[in-house]
């Protein structure tokens, strides 16, 4: 297996966590959970699962484009949604606007809580650059 490019945002909480937001490892990218962050690091969107879920999908489309990659490519995503009964349609409406006709294995998990207070969701996946964008 050969690491061959490790992507960042540059917020503040990959240093004060201390871990990377994705790794490329031969043809397969890793990426930790994606959530909703402003440029500057800051956690946006409080308790609004709809805002919360768009802004996340702006960050995986920013490790996608990084990666010369597209939503076509995704072949896992685990998603992490606090409050799942309340949050679900929400949550797969967006899914679907997201990915139009790509169905990527999806994982889809109730929490009780994520790393920010009224954080509602979080998502990771795996990017697959084998296949066609």
């Amino acid at each position: 297996m050969t690491t061959t490019d490790v992507f960042n945002h540059n917020i503040p909480v990959e240093s004060s966590f201390g871990y990377s937001q994705a790794i490329k490892s031969d043809d397969l990218v890793h990426v930790s959970g994606q959530l909703s962050f402003s440029e500057a690091g800051e956690f946006h969107y409080t308790g609004d699962a709809a805002a919360q879920i768009r802004q996340t999908h702006a960050w995986m489309d920013k490790v996608l484009a990084h990666y010369g990659a597209t939503r076509n490519q995704i072949i896992s995503q685990m998603l992490y949604v606090v409050n799942l009964r309340e949050n679900f349609e929400a949550t797969a409406q967006a899914n679907v606007s997201y990915f139009g006709d790509h169905r990527p294995v999806s994982t889809i998990l109730g929490v009780p809580d994520l790393g920010f207070p009224d954080q509602v969701i979080e998502i990771s996946f795996i990017i697959d650059m084998k296949l066609p964008a």
